[in-house]
């Protein structure tokens, strides 16, 4: 599987939802999903895609003592609130088939 994607500031936040008050990262495919969704939406317009390599992962599965959940963006022209939930293991499984095993 290829690298997945998230969204973030040259300041290292992370662009999320609210999900009656949890955050929710939208994770993408690809470099260019994540930026045709980013085109789509204002409020995203500081944040770039990165690739949710090893680091990127413990950062973010770490970040706010680890209540950050994620949603994997199946197609970037819908609302992102219509992304399919994924935890931490889920969301652990996706990257390490793009980039070997470890968590």
């Amino acid at each position: 599987m290829s690298p997945m994607y998230a969204l973030q500031r040259a300041n290292g936040d992370w662009f999320a939802l609210d999900d009656h008050g949890r955050f929710r990262v939208p994770v993408f495919r690809s470099s260019s999903e994540a930026m045709l969704a980013r085109a789509r939406d204002s409020s995203m317009e500081c944040f770039r895609p990165v690739v949710l390599d090893e680091i990127a992962f413990k950062i973010l599965t770490t970040a706010d003592e680890g209540k950050a959940c994620f949603w994997f963006v199946d197609d970037p022209l819908i609302k992102l609130n219509r992304g399919r939930p994924l935890d931490h293991a889920q969301l652990a499984l996706l990257v390490r088939d793009g980039e070997g095993s470890w968590e």
